[in-house]
């Protein structure tokens, strides 16, 4: 089979989901997670549409991409209106990415109905704006919208919106089963009929309304696509887009098709992701869920002990998951392992250390920690359990308090702590108890530890664990920090929010001031 490239949208495509919100670090933080994983396209949002999608633009242009190209969305210049006077379109080429993807109407009804131009207005439309930005040295992609819908009452016209783009000069066209209503079948005798019209490859991109998203990409890529846009974890509007996570590995293992990705560590790319939107992961996710390869007792535990592919389609290993058969408690070090190594740790499997870092990470999960976004605290929990961590200042004791005194609220924090041996009692406020706190912290450590000064924090997320305990549930709280080059996450946990707060604070300090040394 042809190679195929992975398209990824869930930093636009992915926020129209319901509950699904990302702020521009969030976006920045999942946009290396994705490259760094090896996805080839990554969509960063609509520029001008909103001012988080702007900024991330601007951040993104600063930085240097490893893998991704990232590309910009809009659609194709408004009808009666000259493409170079299209402000629109001018904010695509303002987004300085390499790559754009625009979409165009399909479907008769859309274009007389919607957009109120004629059939022939529609093509110049397409035309018009794909030779535009193609004249300005963009890679040009053309999301034909609600393809197969239209196919179906009038496939004549849906194949000259195609031709269009393809004429003018699209690298790509790719097919958009927008509603998400289509069969697998139908998706594949389309897909290879508008292959053989344009004579070339094309795109799919697939919603999943019908339960089929990833089928229907399947079924496109057999039929001449090479390339399938989605999002990770599925995340998209209404039941969300073709899920990535399901696709890449069936891609790779299953069809053989080289994406030349490093499938092992698709589990942590999944819960990342899962992390920065605040959404809990789903544990009968296909590959990467929890319950994916947890084995109850039974026929099942005794055969897979004594032969694994008997009920397993594939080694959990190899997206970075773990066997778990529950009656024993049982489950592999392949993550830790990983995860330490890429960090810099080195281990033989089964040495004592591993087995006790293991021990650890499952006692802290067990009470609600996840550290999959929290690298930091995972790094220091390494580093602790190997006894190469002394901290760098303890806590004697903290206070913070909150005041509301005729429409005015002030949050001040005291910390007193111990540094080198000494005493140090500081008092600050913020912009609620936990910027207090962190003010005053960073206060206090500001004389021994200057460095400190350079460090913000850049983001702060709540979750509730066990929400059935009502106001007694815990709380888990991730904090990202920054030093204005770098960002890194740490995570505390407890029924206290303050308390959960202070930890991640902490891991934060502590990890900074680790890397400095």
């Amino acid at each position: 089979m042809s190679p195929v490239s992975i398209y990824d949208t869930t930093l636009r495509d992915g926020t129209q989901g319901t509950g699904i919100s990302f702020s521009t670090l969030d976006k920045i933080r999942v946009a290396e997670k994705l490259d760094d994983f090896g996805v080839h396209y990554i969509e960063g949002g609509w520029p001008g549409s909103n001012p988080k999608d702007a900024a991330f633009f601007e951040e993104a242009s600063k930085r240097t991409w490893k893998n991704a190209k990232i590309t910009a969305f809009g659609m194709t210049r408004r009808g009666k209106l000259k493409v170079e006077e299209d402000p629109q379109v001018q904010m695509l080429l303002d987004a300085k990415t390499p790559v754009v993807t625009i979409v165009g109407k399909t479907w008769p009804l859309h274009v007389t109905e919607v957009f109120g131009v004629t059939l022939e207005e529609n093509l110049a439309m397409i035309a018009d704006t794909v030779a535009y930005l193609k004249s300005h040295g963009r890679e040009v992609l053309y999301d034909a919208e609600h393809f197969f819908d239209s196919f179906k009452e009038d496939p004549d016209y849906s194949l000259k919106t195609v031709k269009a783009a393809s004429d003018a000069g699209a690298d790509l066209i790719v097919l958009c089963e927008t509603n998400g209503g289509a069969l697998p079948e139908f998706v594949g005798e389309v897909t290879a009929k508008v292959v053989a019209h344009l004579g070339r490859p094309v795109g799919i991109h697939t919603h999943n309304d019908g339960g089929v998203g990833v089928a229907n990409a399947l079924a496109a890529v057999r039929a001449g696509a090479n390339q399938v846009q989605g999002t990770i974890n599925g995340y998209g509007e209404r039941v969300g887009n073709c899920n990535l996570i399901t696709i890449m590995p069936t891609l790779q293992l299953k069809m053989g098709i080289d994406l030349g990705l490093d499938l092992t560590r698709l589990r942590e790319l999944s819960s990342f992701v899962a992390e920065m939107a605040n959404v809990q992961p789903e544990i009968r996710a296909p590959y990467v869920g929890v319950a994916a390869f947890t084995h109850k007792g039974g026929l099942h535990v005794h055969a897979v002990q004594k032969l694994a592919r008997s009920y397993e389609h594939i080694d959990p290993a190899l997206v970075g998951n773990e066997r778990i058969i529950t009656i024993s408690d049982m489950s592999g070090q392949s993550n830790v392992l990983v995860r330490a190594e890429a960090m810099g740790f080195k281990f033989a499997k089964g040495a004592p250390e591993v087995q006790t870092i293991l021990a650890e990470v499952k006692r802290l999960e067990s009470e609600g920690y996840e550290f999959e976004a929290a690298e930091a605290s995972f790094e220091l929990l390494i580093r602790k359990q190997l006894k190469q961590h002394t901290p760098s200042f303890q806590l004697l004791e903290y206070h913070v308090s909150h005041r509301h005194r005729a429409g005015n609220e002030t949050c001040e924090a005291t910390v007193k702590l111990l540094i080198n041996g000494e005493k140090v009692y500081t008092v600050d406020e913020g912009d609620g108890p936990v910027n207090a706190l962190d003010n005053a912290l960073r206060k206090a450590l500001s004389p021994a530890y200057p460095a400190v000064a350079k460090m913000r924090l850049e983001d702060y997320k709540v979750r509730i664990i066990d929400s059935g305990s009502g106001t007694a549930a815990k709380t888990r709280v991730l904090v990202v920090s920054s030093n204005g080059e770098r960002t890194w996450g740490t995570v505390g946990v407890s029924t206290n929010i303050i308390d959960a707060s202070w930890e991640a604070l902490v891991d934060a300090i502590e990890y900074f001031l680790v890397k400095k040394a």
